[in-house]
């Protein structure tokens, strides 16, 4: 099945056929015809599955034909939980949406509103945005909400692990009552389906990857290595393989700027990426990624979700997530359209729990190996991992890292160093959670 099949116009046909898509994906074929017809959505979906085009496509139909926005009126809201996401919806629908005359931009913190303000001005047909600044701009007036036709929540998942939720419910009293609904995320979690039943009405439900699934063409292999050691046996890797792309995960801010500075000074490029950084520091350090001008980006889970990097060949963890889950999220990150990928995790003594937890949770053990010259001290004790707010635990001895624990909230987090935000967040302004 081609996309002319789903019965998209000309003009969108044509946008699709410049980007060089000919066959859809799963997610697409399924998504797009549930768009069309206007009702309500909840689509389950990995990250490079082509979710994106699979609602910006039918959302863009659905409004060519309509009537323009009035002044600051807004005609289809598409909420993403970081601003790299954002950019990259945005980006998709200015690219789908050249042949047609509607009207769309991007906001989000960590730069100056007024720009912003100006483009809203006029009426938007799309705007896509991150919670925290929409909401700054609806309370000074600048954005009026109340005409929206479409709402989409790209993977509100992470939206409602970042701390968002209550931004999101201020959001949705500002909208009109009769509006389509579209829910994308990457699980279908109890929390996840909390949300929809209170946001959706009959929603036609998609599901095109199964739960904590890993992806079948990601090679995924444990190097066993001692704490001391990760960062030569990382740099020996790169260097002796001649990995030219690599995505490194690290589980603190201060160890993905420490990380980028010892690899750059090994004579291997390397960038950081994680919420304290500059929007556009973080920019620049992703389009260098992307057309390989940077060797290696390190990044913070939450900074590097959303990031849209097409074959990424290697995704290695410098240090195992504390959530199993983000492991799914991290390595998700390659293999993906068909193309072979590779996930390598350096594994101390520390991370042996973490590791059992991973393996649990995706149901296979995973190959361990031992570099020649980096053998682990057999004899190591294991010491309490570090989260981001300078405290150690104990969990990744026992594998209890990542549960919650008594009165701790959905979403909240044992361990990082993003995970912890205030409970007002705002895009942009200081505070531990942003991305």
């Amino acid at each position: 099945m081609t996309f002319s099949d789903l019965g998209l116009r000309a003009e969108l046909l044509s946008a699709v056929e410049a980007q060089g898509y000919t066959t859809p994906t799963p997610i697409q074929l399924k998504a797009i015809p549930a768009v069309l017809k206007g009702g309500d959505l909840l689509a389950s979906a990995q990250t490079g599955t082509g979710k994106t085009a699979g609602f910006t496509l039918p959302m863009l139909q659905r409004l060519a034909d309509g009537p323009r926005p009035a002044k600051r009126q807004i005609r289809a809201l598409v909420l993403t939980p970081t601003r790299e996401l954002a950019a990259q919806v945005g980006e998709s629908v200015a690219d789908y949406g050249r042949h047609l005359t509607l009207r769309s931009h991007v906001i989000f913190g960590g730069v100056g509103q007024q720009p912003q303000v100006d483009a809203i001005r006029a009426g938007l047909d799309v705007l896509v945005a991150t919670p925290g600044r929409l909401l700054d701009l609806h309370q000074q007036k600048h954005v009026d909400l109340s005409k929206v036709e479409i709402l989409v929540l790209d993977e509100a998942d992470r939206m409602l692990d970042m701390g968002f939720i209550h931004d999101i419910k201020k959001i949705l009293r500002a909208l009109p009552e009769k509006r389509q609904n579209l829910l994308f995320s990457a699980t279908f979690s109890n929390e996840i389906q909390a949300l929809a039943g209170k946001l959706l009405d009959k929603p036609e439900m998609i599901e095109v990857a199964r739960r904590n699934t890993t992806a079948e063409l990601v090679d995924q292999a444990i190097y066993r290595v001692d704490r001391e050691k990760k960062r030569d046996l990382l740099a020996h890797l790169i260097t002796r393989h001649d990995w030219q792309q690599v995505l490194v995960f690290t589980r603190t801010k201060h160890g993905a700027n420490r990380l980028a500075e010892q690899l750059s000074k090994q004579d291997i490029p390397s960038m950081a990426i994680h919420g304290n950084k500059s929007q556009s520091a973080r920019t620049k350090a992703l389009a260098a990624f992307k057309t390989g001008d940077l060797q290696v980006l390190v990044a913070t889970d939450i900074a590097a979700r959303g990031l849209d990097i097409e074959e990424l060949p290697h995704v290695v963890n410098f240090e195992l997530p504390n959530v199993a889950e983000d492991y799914v999220h991290r390595i998700g990150r390659t293999g993906r359209a068909g193309s072979e990928g590779k996930a390598v995790s350096l594994v101390c003594v520390d991370e042996h729990g973490l590791l059992k937890g991973i393996e649990r949770l995706i149901k296979r053990d995973l190959e361990k190996r031992i570099e020649p010259g980096f053998e682990p001290d057999p004899h190591a004790k294991p010491e309490p991992i570090e989260n981001g707010r300078g405290k150690r635990s104990a969990g990744g001895r026992n594998g209890n890292q990542g549960k919650r624990g008594p009165g701790q909230a959905a979403g909240q987090r044992s361990g990082g160093d993003e995970a912890h935000a205030p409970r007002r967040r705002r895009d942009g302004r200081s505070g531990s959670r942003q991305a």
